[in-house]
């Protein structure tokens, strides 16, 4: 059987599970939690850039990254997902090309939280060497750094399905990540697990390791001694929020596992990376503007110092 009958059963089979479930109604929450996010983030984006003084600091570097990979993440979400719940028919080539760039962006904004926490013990563990270790300079390099190591995998599986002519032809009922790695080569899917595990492995053990350090400089210090001190609630919210953005790719894993389980129903499969699609990869991304952006002092009264500016041109034109 060539691949381009499997790859239409198979959307097939998933469509018909989408509409049995009523399942394309999941759009809808995609869009009550994607909208506000997209329209948020430029806000927080614009603090940043037009801010000499938070241009230069890496964090506000970082926190700037982690926000424009999630703004395309939203965007490229949102449209494969308006594109399924209406049936548009798209190329599978475009489909793959389009899951290449969501999985990057993932990677990425993952990749540079894991940053923001390593960026903030050096903060503390280095005060006076910190500015000297990490300069804003070195930090846009290492930022295109990131998009690069984010973009190499994904990028480099559709290159290779498309060299092997194991890539089906033809246009395709719904766009999913989960069908598009369901034809690469036993080999590579396990290279896949490989990938997301030892990512995600090494990504949590730097995180893990850095509070932890940082636990150990600061606890003399008194900011734990509290219950709801600042440290302590600072700490829980940024520990909810990293494992809202770790659990999606962990259940992508237990999707690509399940698929190729025949124990399991295929209504399981679809519910799971519906619910995962436009729920589970959106809920980091609306709570992350307001933990990592307008928490911050600085943004606050970069976003006040423009929209002072905004009224007083306002007020000048109508006069």
């Amino acid at each position: 059987m060539t691949s381009s009958v499997v790859i239409a059963n198979l959307t097939e089979e998933w469509v018909e599970s989408l509409h049995r479930w009523h399942l394309k109604f999941f759009f809808i929450p995609s869009i009550v939690i994607t909208l506000p996010t997209l329209l948020v983030n430029p806000v927080l984006l614009a603090c940043i850039f037009l801010s000499r003084a938070l241009r230069q600091e890496t964090r506000y570097l970082l926190m700037a990254n982690t926000l424009t990979a999630d703004m395309l993440f939203l965007i490229l979400n949102l449209s494969t997902v308006i594109c399924n719940a209406v049936d548009v028919q798209i190329s599978w080539r475009l489909c793959e090309v389009i899951t290449a760039l969501t999985v990057t962006t993932y990677c990425c904004a993952i990749l540079t939280i894991t940053l923001m926490v390593v960026d903030t013990y050096a903060a503390v563990r280095w005060p006076l060497r910190y500015h000297d270790i990490l300069p804003p300079a070195r930090t846009h390099c290492i930022l295109v750094g990131v998009w690069v190591v984010a973009a190499i995998y994904p990028f480099m599986l559709v290159i290779v399905m498309e060299d092997g002519r194991g890539s089906p032809h033809g246009r395709v009922a719904v766009c999913l990540a989960i069908i598009s790695f369901r034809f690469i080569e036993i080999k590579k899917t396990v290279g896949i697990h490989i990938y997301f595990f030892v990512a995600a492995l090494l990504c949590t053990f730097l995180i893990l390791y850095c509070y932890i350090r940082l636990y150990m400089v600061t606890r003399t210090q008194g900011i734990w001694q509290s219950r709801f001190s600042r440290a302590r609630v600072t700490l829980l919210a940024h520990g909810l929020l990293l494992l809202f953005y770790f659990a999606p790719g962990f259940v992508f894993t237990m999707e690509l596992f399940l698929f190729h389980r025949k124990d399991i129903s295929h209504d399981v499969r679809v519910w799971i990376s519906t619910v995962n699609m436009c729920v589970l990869t959106l809920l980091p991304r609306a709570f992350a503007p307001y933990l990592y952006g307008l928490r911050y002092r600085e943004i606050s009264d970069s976003l006040m110092q423009l929209l002072r500016q905004h009224r007083r041109l306002s007020q000048v034109t109508v006069s």
